[in-house]
């Protein structure tokens, strides 16, 4: 699959997607994603749905007016937030029809249903909508694995019931719908993936996403990514949730995955950490996107005080046709939010070149 078409335009595979959690790609605006190369954003319902909140994104016309940006955007189902919530500070919990929480600014519970999830989503505009599904850790013993996909699959059918009352309700054209996914679950065993994917292909989803843990402890991309990319087949888009680093990007490519997204090129870039490819013009198969193809610039350290290089040579980005390592490192030092932007965008831009190369590879 070389492309998806969604309402708001083409995403072409591979393509990588920084993370808008609550309408933003932090420290910079539209315009640096798109001269970034970005075609395409996630952003989080939970936290849409807590600020600004739906009206006032809906009141403007969904998030595309809202963040003035005009290029498809995923919205994730929130689910992965609560249960973090929960398992971390036991605020909810977690029942037949969905979510019970208490967020820490809030006063009253909140539940999340399959029902809401999709109506939330609809409201945002997202043009790619993900159904709600039960996450848990590889490490959670086999009952808390089964309930998992028990009800990932409930609710993924009340997910794909709810979305079509909504198309119906708002007399949505086929051409015009937004793309439903379905997230398959089952932590490390062969037997639950296989189970939940055969479920949710037979519900009938758009596109599917690896769900749960897919990096070990070392920081390696599990077998089971793979596993699930061959049940699921070629004949349908596959998005390796939260796999962000790039050899686990390659990887994951390789696997059999299309759409990408993590925090970590923009969480880095604000860190003072910066991608740099060792020789990207010398790129020419698969194999040069073995182990140790960047490095890692760190702008805090002294060695960049009077260097004049850009950050990598041969990168088209903005921040490395303008400006120097020297510079960047002094922003960083003076604590101006310059640096962040800055950062921010060689990072993008780094990830695009990367998608663009193993286009030109996959022919």
């Amino acid at each position: 699959m070389k492309s998806l078409k969604t309402r708001s335009g083409e995403m072409h595979f591979p393509v990588f997607l920084p993370d808008g959690t609550r309408g933003i790609v932090r420290s910079v605006d539209s315009s640096d994603l798109e001269a970034c190369g970005i075609e395409a954003i996630v952003v989080n319902t939970l936290h849409l749905t807590t600020k600004p909140g739906l009206t006032t994104v809906n009141g403007i016309g969904g998030i595309h007016e809202f963040m003035n940006f005009h290029h498809p955007v995923i919205s994730d189902s929130g689910g992965f937030q609560v249960y973090s919530l929960i398992t971390e500070s036991k605020a909810g919990t977690i029942h037949k029809d969905g979510f019970t929480y208490k967020l820490e600014q809030e006063k009253e519970k909140q539940t999340l249903t399959p029902e809401k999830c999709i109506q939330h989503q609809f409201r945002i505009g997202a043009d790619i909508i993900y159904c709600l599904d039960y996450c848990t850790h590889p490490s959670a013993p086999d009952e808390t694995q089964i309930e998992s996909v028990e009800l990932t699959i409930k609710w993924a059918k009340r997910c794909k019931k709810e979305y079509e009352n909504q198309i119906k309700i708002r007399k949505i054209s086929d051409e015009e719908r937004p793309l439903i996914f379905g997230v398959v679950q089952g932590g490390n065993s062969k037997e639950l993936r296989k189970k939940c994917v055969d479920a949710l292909m037979e519900i009938g989803f758009d596109g599917y996403g690896f769900g749960g843990w897919p990096i070990d402890d070392e920081g390696k991309l599990l077998e089971m990514v793979g596993f699930v990319a061959e049940l699921v087949g070629a004949g349908y888009p596959k998005h390796a949730l939260g796999i962000g680093k790039p050899e686990n990007l390659v990887r994951a490519f390789i696997a059999g995955y299309e759409i990408f997204d993590c925090v970590i090129p923009t969480r880095d870039a604000r860190h003072k950490r910066l991608y740099t490819f060792k020789n990207y013009d010398s790129i020419e198969n698969i194999d040069d996107l073995a182990d140790g193809f960047y490095k890692y610039l760190y702008m805090q350290d002294d060695i960049h005080i009077k260097d004049f290089r850009p950050i990598e040579e041969g990168c088209d980005c903005h921040t490395c046709r303008h400006f120097t390592r020297s510079y960047l490192h002094h922003l960083f030092r003076i604590g101006d939010t310059l640096a962040n932007r800055l950062a921010t965008i060689h990072n993008l831009r780094f990830y695009t070149r990367l998608t663009d190369k193993l286009r030109q590879i996959n022919g």
